[in-house]
């Protein structure tokens, strides 16, 4: 499904579906670290029911099952969910996948403790998902909203890769990213209050093929060049990481968490 938003990308039109392989193989790279700390905030364990919107192949739900939390994913890209039900039955975890986007999503009220949006909540309309979610909460339920990224200030890779993305995409907003909180819109405001916020640095493992797949699955490349482009892209990506980077390395990322409660 094509998505152009002036917000994002100059309004460049988009389609994960068009990288669904490659987000699937390429973007499950969280560390444990992720994962644990969630837990350590008593959110999406044993005993709740959690909404996961904008799930793409469903990588936190996957990853989280262990921890007993009862999972539903939803996304608006139907290949994103064809990838994340299959990779979901291959792990051996019941989890329901939907595919629809956060903005039409009709749960009954007060359906789930949790609802957590990962990588994907400024996609939303603000002013017709926030109200849903709030009324999918039960009494005092969560909106976790969850962000990693690399820094390309501080990592001599990751801006070399960068670099190139804007080469083929100049208009990429995804470029320049900085250690900062999450920004809670205003108009979270009036269905929520902020309980909690935190920063924290990560170093994560990739090989020259790893991190190539997972340049290709950004938005700014094999989500939206044409065929030339992204031929031409991995070319020169790959020629770079050849001249710059070992077989095996990490790359310096920071991860952000933002807590929302939902008013009494």
């Amino acid at each position: 499904m094509e998505i152009k938003d002036s917000r994002i990308d100059g309004g460049k039109a988009f389609d994960w579906g068009r990288t669904s392989e490659e987000y699937a193989k390429y973007r499950d790279i969280y560390p444990d670290e992720f994962y644990e700390r969630i837990s350590a905030m008593g959110l999406c364990v044993s005993g709740q029911s959690v909404l996961d919107m904008g799930t793409g192949t469903g990588v936190l739900p996957r990853n989280m099952y262990k921890y007993g939390a009862r999972w539903t994913g939803i996304d608006i890209s139907p290949e994103q969910i064809a990838q994340a039900e299959r990779m979901s039955w291959e792990a051996g975890a019941d989890i329901t996948f939907k595919a629809v986007s956060a903005e039409n999503a009709d749960f009954p009220s007060g359906s789930f403790d949790v609802v957590t949006a990962c990588q994907c909540f400024w996609y939303f309309d603000f002013e017709r998902v926030l109200p849903k979610i709030a009324d999918a909460l039960k009494p005092g339920g969560r909106l976790l909203i969850l962000y990693m990224a690399w820094l390309p200030f501080e990592d001599r890779i990751a801006g070399a890769s960068e670099r190139l993305v804007l080469k083929y995409s100049p208009g990429w907003s995804g470029a320049g990213e900085t250690k900062k909180p999450i920004g809670i819109p205003e108009a979270a405001y009036r269905y929520f209050d902020v309980e909690y916020r935190e920063e924290y640095d990560l170093m994560v493992p990739f090989t020259r093929e790893s991190w190539h797949g997972r340049m290709k699955a950004c938005r700014g490349v094999g989500a939206s060049l044409s065929e030339k482009e992204l031929r031409d892209w991995e070319a020169e990506h790959r020629a770079l990481l050849e001249e710059i980077a070992p077989e095996k390395f990490q790359v310096r990322h920071y991860a952000a968490a933002a807590v929302l409660v939902k008013k009494l």
